[in-house]
């Protein structure tokens, strides 16, 4: 599986399922946000929320399979939960509602949690528990915050942590830099890895949980 992020909340996962290549994408926005995204082709589309910086659908090419909506859902073998949750901690009446998904492929459990706002109810980690990879976001100002995240790091275990969410050049959303996140992480010189995230099954079988930081592609 390959992991590539677009910017802000955004990704594309390229994995095998059933022997065949397939993409995933995950959130494109707006580029009224100050970000230039190229056009994507996906087979597969989720939408996290329906603000314009995570439900930018001409950003993709091609004719996926769209999800905007919690429930179960089995596309070319690839399983997808949409798991209802909020935007803030006061059960949406300041920002709305929120997915969070995970993604079963290629052998590995994706969990990317959008905007999320809140630590987790039981009902909710019950299905986001043990993923091996996850992606999480770490302002403050809109979502979880440094604390808050490092909270739901340890509900769900993840071999996996990438931030997302957070100030970057040239974004005009004013967010927290990933400084407090990587601070409450324990994390030391903001690591950045050089390219996307190239993983397998068979490179996580460690109990340890790791924070990997990506450039933006």
């Amino acid at each position: 599986m390959n992991i590539s992020w677009l910017g802000h909340s955004c990704f594309k996962i390229e994995a095998k399922s059933n022997g065949d290549n397939i993409t995933i994408l995950i959130d494109p926005y707006d580029e009224s946000i100050g970000l230039k995204m190229s056009k994507t082709k996906a087979e597969i589309v989720l939408i996290t929320h329906d603000h314009h910086d995570h439900n930018n659908l001409n950003a993709v090419k091609g004719e996926p399979f769209v999800i905007k909506s919690p429930g179960e859902y089995e596309i070319k073998k690839v399983f997808v939960y949409g798991i209802p949750t909020y935007h803030d901690d006061k059960q949406g009446s300041e920002r709305g509602a929120n997915i969070a998904y995970r993604i079963d492929v290629d052998d590995l459990s994706v969990v990317h949690l959008g905007d999320l706002g809140h630590v987790l109810n039981d009902e909710q980690l019950e299905l986001l528990e043990d993923a091996d990879i996850l992606m999480i976001p770490v302002d403050s100002k809109y979502t979880l915050g440094a604390k808050k995240a490092s909270e739901v790091i340890a509900q769900i275990e993840p071999r996996i942590v990438i931030p997302m969410h957070y100030k970057v050049p040239g974004l005009k959303i004013d967010l927290d830099p990933i400084d407090a996140f990587c601070k409450e992480m324990g994390v030391k010189n903001t690591p950045i890895a050089e390219d996307k995230l190239k993983i397998s099954k068979k490179d996580l079988m460690t109990e340890e949980t790791k924070v990997i930081i990506l450039p933006r592609q």
